[in-house]
């Protein structure tokens, strides 16, 4: 069913209206985000991510519903990815707790933009060649099984040799200090990129990595783009607040990797077995949330008093800042 064009817009004047209310009021000057404040806008975005899927439930169907807290679970839980590297970037860069907000902040607005257009071009190809989806299937199976068997790599990373970090570098004039919460700064006389920007640059980049496996993972639920898109940006929006939550006890999450790993195969399998069986989006549903449920309370319970040590935040930023200097 085509839907109208002022439902899309409604649907981004929504979500402009969050993003500014977000900025404009609750964040309008910069400050550390307590547990507390991130416990609250997580709560606050995964309910509006359940009430759009009850909104599309009755006003679509119970099929378009579950397709969309389908697509939502697997964009929200392959987003959650996205704050390994989030902690290793701030605690590589030194980023001050009180600028981080910021730097997600617009790193979100580019991811939005991002997704967007990779999944208009998703859609327009998947209608003009369906044996892309084979291809998409093959590349989600091949990603999940390379999750799998180097999900226990835990060697350093050295960020100034990043290609994308380099080619910045190289670009643009970049200052050695920060100039509080300014992506770019005037330092005698000449303007200069500061190393936050350098930090936007990278989650950017980052994302558009993550997007390259969570945009054909979706197309596996479903095709529909309003449903496509729609469910990416509600699960992006909530992702800031919940790297605030989880921050501090990221690396409880030992088996989070190794059940991403085993979705991603399994959409993939789904994918290229289409034509021949199409899996029900119910079984979709269960099959993920039931893998994500094991892989958490197996971290949490691996992790547990008298398992591995939980680090402090600032704890576990210093230690991987040193790693990361040393590697």
């Amino acid at each position: 069913m085509e839907l109208p064009i002022w439902v899309w817009f409604a649907f981004i004047g929504f979500v402009l209206g969050m993003l500014a209310l977000d900025l404009g009021v609750f964040n309008r000057k910069a400050h550390v985000v307590s547990v507390r404040e991130a416990g609250i806008w997580t709560t606050v975005w995964v309910s509006l991510g359940l009430a759009f899927a009850a909104l599309v439930y009755f006003w679509q169907g119970p099929q378009k519903g579950i397709e969309w807290l389908t697509g939502y679970v697997v964009e929200y839980s392959l987003a959650v990815d996205n704050i390994f590297v989030f902690v290793m970037v701030f605690a590589y860069f030194g980023v001050p707790a009180i600028y981080r907000h910021r730097v997600l902040f617009w790193g979100i607005i580019g991811a939005l933009l991002m997704r967007g257009a990779m999944i208009l071009l998703g859609v327009e190809l998947i209608e003009r060649f369906h044996w892309i989806l084979y291809v998409f299937g093959a590349f989600l199976v091949f990603t999940g099984i390379k999750m799998f068997t180097q999900r226990g790599d835990d060697e350093a990373v050295d960020l100034e040799a990043n290609p994308v970090i380099r080619f910045a570098r190289r670009l643009l004039r970049v200052s050695p200090e920060y100039d509080g919460q300014k992506f770019f700064t005037v330092r005698n006389g000449v303007r200069m990129a500061t190393p936050l920007f350098l930090v936007l640059i990278f989650i950017e980049f980052t994302d558009l990595i993550f997007a390259v496996d969570s945009i054909p993972a979706i197309f596996a639920i479903t095709t529909d783009p309003f449903i496509v898109f729609t469910s990416n940006v509600m699960a992006i929006l909530g992702l800031r607040s919940l790297y605030f939550l989880l921050a501090h006890v990221v690396d409880r999450f030992i088996y989070l990797k190794t059940g991403l790993s085993v979705i991603l195969t399994f959409i993939g399998v789904k994918l290229l077995l289409i034509d021949v069986y199409k899996i029900p989006t119910t079984v979709s549903l269960s099959v993920i949330v039931s893998v994500l449920t094991v892989s958490v309370l197996a971290s949490l319970w691996a992790t547990r008093k008298g398992g591995p040590r939980e680090v402090p935040a600032e704890e576990h930023e210093r230690l991987v800042g040193e790693v990361e200097r040393q590697g």
